[in-house]
């Protein structure tokens, strides 16, 4: 007998053994398991009809439970990484493409700035203000835009919902016809939340997951709605109907609020905008005059001067105006 074919045998079921041992936790299909069964930990489908026959005291716990729940794990998620502000947005660019066009814009402006003469100081601060200022604002900017949409049509997808419940449907195929239905972004949040449900998580947390898409209270409101009827077995129509009619008092009090403080923003406008107008009128008038605020060493301190105190004037009065709902 060759000695040689023992040794390959007793190597080929050493090597069989480890494999089968080795293979889930090298492939990560262990660890995709565990995130599976944490993510499809849902609550039974009997709790509704048990909970919907206990006493009101029961009851009563068991939603000071489910705010509390909720209220942790909003408090978790205070902290929005950069991912977070690009999908609130509402693009498709990942982390990197987002840091990449963000660096290619301060390069850009520090080239453009430095080639023009201005020095190295002011090149970099434009740099800076390109690099780091204006993607910032160009995602805070996306992000109301699209919130603003979504809040313009969450009240009649949440009375698409009470309809379809009340016509005998249930919440998951209500939820359906919104994500085919309604315009974007209500479409992409709403065909989310069925895909999320659809891999066996619960449709209460589902719907919670949404505030963290769409951070907005309108949002918020809904899981909460929707996970407490889940837990104690609540009429929904009736709580949803509720809830489109408070959306809908809500968005005609942001109206009103809006239409009020137009006359303060206008006031405000036109009083940042006074110094600025003047300025020109008299350089197209008397340019010999107001050229000693550039040209003068004493002209430009005070130049720099008034550009601060008027910003900070305007940003005063932009936090009288501005008010939170």
């Amino acid at each position: 007998m060759n000695p040689i074919l023992p040794f390959i045998l007793v190597s080929l079921a050493a090597g069989g053994i480890i494999w089968v041992f080795a293979d889930p936790i090298l492939s990560g299909e262990r660890k995709a398991e565990q995130r599976k069964q944490a993510l499809t930990k849902t609550v039974p489908r009997a709790q509704a009809a048990v909970t919907a026959r206990l006493s009101p005291k029961v009851r009563r716990e068991n939603v000071e439970e489910s705010l509390r729940e909720l209220e942790a794990r909003r408090a978790k998620a205070k902290s929005v990484t950069l991912a977070m502000r690009i999908a609130h947005a509402g693009l498709s660019l990942s982390k990197r493409q987002f840091i990449l066009f963000a660096a290619s814009l301060g390069i850009a402006a520090f080239v453009t700035f430095f080639w023009l003469g201005t020095g190295l100081a002011a090149a970099l601060a434009a740099a800076f203000a390109a690099g780091c200022g204006l993607p910032l604002w160009l995602l805070n900017f996306l992000k109301k835009r699209r919130q603003k949409r979504f809040i313009a049509g969450f009240a009649d997808a949440i009375d698409v919902i009470v309809r379809g419940i009340k016509a005998g449907l249930p919440l998951h195929e209500s939820l359906k016809v919104i994500s085919a239905e309604t315009p974007e972004p209500l479409r992409t949040e709403f065909r989310t939340v069925v895909e999320t449900q659809s891999v066996g998580i619960s449709i209460g947390e589902a719907c919670i997951r949404l505030y963290e898409r769409m951070p907005v209270p309108e949002a918020n409101f809904f899981g909460i709605v929707v996970t407490i009827q889940q837990k104690t077995g609540a009429n929904l129509s009736e709580a949803l109907g509720n809830l489109g009619k408070v959306l809908r008092d809500r968005k005609k009090m942001k109206a009103k609020i809006l239409a009020m403080s137009m006359e303060a923003k206008a006031s405000a406008a036109i009083i940042a905008a006074l110094p600025v107008a003047v300025m020109i009128l008299i350089y197209l008038t008397s340019p010999q005059y107001i050229e000693l605020l550039w040209t003068h060493p004493t002209g430009r301190m005070m130049l720099v001067g008034s550009a601060m105190w008027m910003s900070m004037g305007v940003l005063v009065m932009r936090k009288m105006i501005n008010f939170d709902f």
